[in-house]
């Protein structure tokens, strides 16, 4: 029985992947608009992302849903989405980094329950680009639904977001 109810938990847990990732960057205050436009293409802040899940063999679009992402100052990010009930994922934790120009990339973590039992853990790692205009991103992810047997399940899904100004 616990077999089935771990398998049937991966099976949703692919299709309701990530709480993807975002990012974003704070309004400036007056007079701050000098040191704003030096951060205006930075990943700092709080995003409204929208997570595609898609096949990771023919990019078919799975599942679509909205996800918050902050990016702390000095690397740290937390995650929370509506691809999963609150009584199944935590929100995610974890860890971004600037990879040259506008792009980043970032990793976070999050708990998946069965019932109140811990089962899986999600991994998400996010390849981000902010383009021409500072306040919407792009990301492309791959994810990891490691259960507490070491299996892991991947998954994939892209994301477009706007700051949370």
């Amino acid at each position: 029985m616990k077999s089935r109810n771990t398998s049937m938990f991966i099976g949703v847990a692919l299709l309701a992947i990530f709480g993807l990732p975002g990012v974003m960057k704070s309004k400036p205050a007056m007079g701050e608009k000098a040191n704003a436009d030096s951060r205006a293409r930075t990943l700092e802040g709080t995003w409204r992302v929208n997570v595609t899940v898609r096949d990771c063999v023919s990019g078919g679009i799975l599942r679509t849903f909205p996800a918050l992402l902050t990016f702390a100052q000095g690397g740290t990010l937390t995650e929370t989405t509506a691809g999963f009930p609150s009584a199944v994922r935590t929100p995610g934790h974890g860890f971004w980094r600037h990879t040259g120009d506008h792009s980043y990339a970032a990793v976070s973590e999050a708990f998946l329950f069965i019932g109140g039992t811990w089962t899986a853990t999600q991994r998400l790692t996010q390849s981000i680009e902010i383009g021409d205009n500072p306040g919407e991103l792009t990301s492309t992810a791959t994810g990891e639904i490691i259960d507490t047997s070491g299996n892991v399940t991947s998954t994939c899904a892209t994301a477009v977001a706007t700051r949370l100004e």
